[in-house]
Order: structure tokens, then sequence, then C-alpha cells
């Protein structure tokens, strides 16, 4: 150990194990050291963040050997993007991580008795899964550089077998984000280059006004690409500005792009000023270039953020939206809707929300956090009834829309708080419920919505959660009425972190 002032390194780590959230844990003298950017088999230098008395944080400045583990990650933006952290172990290993996550962070946090847990749901797409994405237009480009040559060859020369660099150097380019040494340490990085010109891509992580030029994405099937590139090159053609967020000036700001398994396709374009001339020449070129776009609307946002939810996209060509199919179940999203990202696993994991249910069409079914009346549309079939609830306004009026287009009479949908809505005489005109599915955002539920399901008593509830932990927390909560009866990880974003979980419970004898 080497301590200068309050700044501590740890050399030549080996990491043991994966830990939670994307960190990998060492250990040192029955201490363990939390690191982020690593993976278990890598033998690294740690500089930590935290030190307490049992357990430290930390962040890697030197990489000397990495894990037999590791595989040659396919993306050339490895390393410099933010997205598909993950890609440099086999996916196999990936879901093996993602498992344990959700079993040790529900026996941690949740303290309750569980089941066996089912295997992860793994993808069959790891690629191209994604039917939405949001790029971004800007002046200033994200890069990083090799770094300059440093003199612990040998520890460089052991990875060189398994990335195929240079013995003296490690590359920057293959490794992830997070597995980059920050700025100062023996490997050097040097970050936000500008080139003050015109890029196309992602936002990079930590940097509100950077931009990482992205040429081959492959989160989402062609022509996504292709489409954000000829935009790209045809603005530059007429030299279009692109949009400074700095300075709040520039005309290319955004652009989404939804491509759904029924091949249709919306593109909204977002731009920074009303040039009502060239907004027009932008749709004529983007709607003659690219035929196989069915809905294509622009965007005038001269706000300072990016957000949708007060601006009204124009359609320039199409219906205004596009519709996705999850079994036969048809869904209309709008450019502004909410739907699951990766519609084939979305579809596995409303499934196991419909088994976990055990309907037999007697049931009266409450769909809380029920947004666009996805989770509720899809079960519908084997329900008496669906009672949506959610708090956006605006995702009930989609909701509404979503069960006409499905020729669905038995559901109902209501905008509101679902500590207010269900009251005695809520429960008087609807039912009381026989099965609650709630399907909360990454903060869980709020102690006074777990309370009044306890209050519902309904025999089944169904909790599909993407985070763990917070779902642990609720568990713990409801443990006072309900035990687990059923666990089922299910992976919606392969190469990430990210994990979705969906567990049963039922009501306790009384």
């Amino acid at each position: 150990m080497r301590k200068k002032k309050k700044n501590i390194v740890l050399e030549k780590l080996l990491v043991e194990d994966y830990a939670a959230e994307g960190k990998s844990l060492a250990r040192v003298d029955g201490k363990v050291i939390f690191i982020e950017n690593v993976v278990p088999g890598d033998v690294v230098d740690v500089r930590l963040l935290k030190n307490k008395k049992d357990w430290a944080e930390g962040v890697p400045l030197q990489i000397h050997s990495f894990s037999a583990d590791r595989v040659q990650p396919f993306c050339s933006h490895f390393g410099v993007c933010g997205g598909c952290q993950w890609q440099m172990l086999p996916y196999e290993k990936q879901l093996q991580y993602k498992h344990r996550q959700v079993e040790e962070t529900l026996k941690r946090i949740g303290k309750v008795e569980l089941p066996a847990f089912q295997p992860i749901l793994g993808a069959a797409e790891t690629r191209y899964y994604r039917n939405k994405i949001e790029y971004t237009f800007g002046t200033k480009e994200f890069t990083k550089e090799k770094p300059p040559q440093t003199p612990r060859k040998e520890g460089l020369r052991n990875a060189q077998s398994q990335l195929n660099s240079d013995p003296d150097v490690i590359e920057l380019s293959k490794l992830s984000e997070s597995e980059i040494p920050p700025s100062g340490s023996q490997v050097e990085r040097r970050e936000g280059t500008e080139f003050g010109g015109a890029v196309a891509g992602f936002h990079a992580k930590g940097f509100f006004d950077k931009i990482v030029d992205i040429q081959t994405c492959y989160l989402q099937a062609e022509p996504t690409n292709e489409i954000r590139l000829a935009v790209k090159e045809f603005a530059k053609e007429n030299d279009w500005s692109f949009y400074d967020i700095r300075n709040h000036v520039g005309f290319l700001r955004t652009m989404q792009v939804r491509l759904c398994t029924t091949g249709e396709l919306m593109v909204n374009i977002v731009v920074g000023e009303n040039d009502e001339q060239k907004i027009n020449l932008l749709m004529e070129y983007v709607q003659q270039k690219f035929p196989a776009i069915t809905t294509l609307l622009y965007t005038v946002n001269t706000k300072w953020n990016d957000s949708m939810y007060d601006l009204e996209p124009v359609v320039y060509a199409g219906k205004g939206y596009a519709v996705e199919k999850l079994e036969d179940f048809q869904f209309k999203i709008g450019p502004k809707s909410f739907f699951q990202t990766n519609s084939k696993q979305a579809e596995q994991l409303y499934k196991v929300t419909r088994d976990f249910a055990e309907l037999s069409g007697t049931e009266t079914v409450y769909d809380l956090y029920c947004g666009t009346g996805s989770i509720g549309i899809f079960v519908s079939g084997k329900a008496k009834k669906i009672i949506g609830v959610e708090m956006i306004a605006a995702a009930i009026e989609d909701a509404k829309e979503n069960a006409a287009l499905n020729n669905l009479t038995t559901t109902e949908f209501y905008a509101g708080d679902v500590i207010e809505i269900c009251n005695d005489e809520f429960f008087a005109a609807h039912g009381k419920p026989d099965v609650i599915i709630t399907d909360p955002p990454r903060a869980g539920m709020h102690e006074k919505l777990v309370k009044k399901i306890i209050e519902m008593a309904a025999p089944i509830v169904v909790y599909v959660s993407c985070n763990p932990a917070t779902q642990a927390r609720d568990l713990n909560l409801l443990d006072a009425s309900y035990e687990v009866t059923k666990v089922q990880p299910v992976d919606m974003f392969p190469h990430t972190h990210h994990i979705e979980n969906v567990v049963q419970l039922k009501l306790k004898n009384r």
C-alpha cells in the first residue's frame, strides 16, 4: 500500500468476483475492495475513493493482466461510447452475473424467505434489439486517444494475447468506458477533444456538451445508421449549424428512430430553429432517400432542455405513429409514448408476468403503474377485467387508445394516485382485485402504496421491477402479509448491467 496525503493506491490486486451494479471486488487482509470497471480475473492497481473500516471503493489505475474470460468487443466504439459496458464478457457470463445480482440483492436487502430462483431468461438476440434510439447532433466531439507508453511492460504483455495491443501500451479503444483509468494515472486518458465541427451520435458519459461521433451502432437494425449519417452529411453539405448546447444555438439537434417488429419505422427529427425552409428541405430529402420510413415527423425545440413532454411533434408524412405487436396485441406508439425498448424480450417479460398471475378468466386484475397499458392489455385475454392506474394522464390516454385498437371492452384506465383512487367507493364500483400487477420505476413503490396493497389483500401480487434493490426493499415491507413464491430474472438489455426481475407473491394464511 502506498499513501500520499489522502491518496491510497493498492497494487496488483486480483479481482476475485462480481459484486453488483457493474462493480467487482477484491480482498486485502480480509477487507473487501469494490472496484468499478474491471472484470473478475483482472490484475490491477486501484486508487481508493472511499476507505471505511471493513470496506473500500476504488477505480483502476493500471491493468497488469486481463481476465481469461474476456472476449473481443464487436463494436469499434467500445471504450469511447458509454453504452454496452459488458461487450468484453461472453453473454453467458453476463447472464451468470446478472442472475447472481438478483439473487444476492433479494437475500441481502429483502431478508425474506425465498423460493428457488428460476434460471435467468436471456435474450435470443444480443444485437439490434432496441426498437428506439435517440441520437444527438452537436459541435463538440468526445474522443479518447492512445495513452503514452508506460514502463510497466510485463503486465501489458500479458494483456497483449487477449487484446492484440501493442506490447508497450494498452489500447483504450479496446477497453470499456469504465475500465479506462482516470487522468493523472500512469495510463493517461484525454477526454473531450473539440473539433468544432459536426458530430452525430450519443452523449458522452459524464459530459453534457460532448458527443461520441458514431459510425455504426449495433443496438438497432438498419437503416438506423444510414439515416443518421445521411442527415449528418446533408446538413454539412448545406452548411447548416449543429446544436451547441452551451451557447443554445444551432439548427440540427436530436433525432429519434423507432423501428418496430411490424416493420413500421418512425423518425422524428428535432431542430433548434423554427426555419421553415430548412425544415421542409430536410424532410423532403429524408422522405425521398428513405422510403421505408412509415411516419416522418419534426419537432421544433427552442428550450434549453431536450425533454419532449411539452412539445408538439409535427407530422410531415405518414399517420403520426407506429404500431408494434406483442403476440396478437397491437400497440400504438407516438413520438412521445413510452414503450419497452426491447420488443422481443418485452414479450417474454409479459409472458412471465401473465404466468405468475395464474389467471383463469374470472379475475379482476389491477395494473398499477400501468403506463400505456401494455401489461394489462397483454394479460387481458385470461382475465375478467383489467383496471389500470397511472399518475401520468397522457399515458392513460395512450392506454385507452391501445385498448380500443385491440377491441377490448374489459379494460378501464384511470389517471391519478393509486393511494387516492383505490378507496372503498372505487372498490364498490369496480370490485376488489384478485390479482395486482405492479411495475414501478427504478425508485420502487412508495411505502404508502405498499401499505395500500397489503390493505387490498389480493390473493396474488406480481411485482415487475427494473431495480432489484428497491424491489427487495419493498418485498421486505410486503412480508407482513405476503410470501414470495416465484422469482424470474429477465435480461432486457444485453451487454449492460441492467436487469429486470419478476416476483410472484401470495397472501399468507391468516
